[in-house]
């Protein structure tokens, strides 16, 4: 039975290398896999899901208002998928997440999306909330702050080298950009806390 799960992180957890690994799998087994990214992440140039280890695979893209339910159905009209993988799902606008429940429920395709669940700011993206409440299965993909605990949260850094507390909440980013920090230390790096050492 189909199911929509949810795999999600903060930036640098190795998301979409996980991505990429789980559709390798399926291919290597001789079936086939539909990938979909943000258009406009063009990070790794448009339509390419890439890994900062350097493994990457051509994706189909997703927009703002695009019926992902009917982008799924064609796809299968074409042939069979074993699984759809989403990468940057934390774009997704609700109604995309409520299009691909539908496609998992009515369509019976699995749907693996994977993405980052909360801002700079500490807020959940809207389409990561969606899939928070929707999906059958989520699974956390972790990854560490400079401390060692795991890092649930992420600072978007300026110019001057200090975290941000204010701006859009989405703004295409790597390593330069945002830090994965445990909840302390991103209190401590937005100034709700008192630096300390450690």
């Amino acid at each position: 039975m189909a199911k929509l799960y949810f795999n999600y992180s903060t930036m640098n957890a190795g998301k979409s290398t996980v991505l990429l690994q789980a559709s390798h799998n399926y291919r290597e087994r001789g079936m086939q896999t539909y990938l979909l990214t943000a258009q406009f992440d063009r990070r790794a140039g448009e339509g390419r899901i890439a890994s900062r280890i350097g493994i990457g695979s051509d994706a189909d893209t997703f927009g703002p208002g695009e019926d992902l339910y009917a982008k799924l159905a064609a796809r299968l009209d074409q042939g069979p998928v074993a699984c759809v993988f989403v990468d940057e799902a934390q774009f997704l606008e609700k109604q995309q997440v409520w299009q691909l429940a539908r496609a998992v429920d009515d369509l019976d395709v699995p749907v693996m999306c994977y993405g980052l669940r909360v801002d700079f700011q500490g807020e959940l993206f809207p389409g990561s909330a969606a899939l928070l409440a929707l999906s059958d299965e989520m699974r956390e993909v972790r990854t560490i702050c400079h401390c060692g605990k795991k890092a649930t949260m992420v600072v978007r850094m300026g110019g001057d080298g200090k975290a941000l507390r204010e701006g859009a909440q989405v703004q295409i980013g790597g390593n330069e950009t945002y830090v994965s920090l445990c909840r302390r230390h991103w209190r401590e790096a937005i100034g709700d806390r008192p630096s300390t050492t450690g």
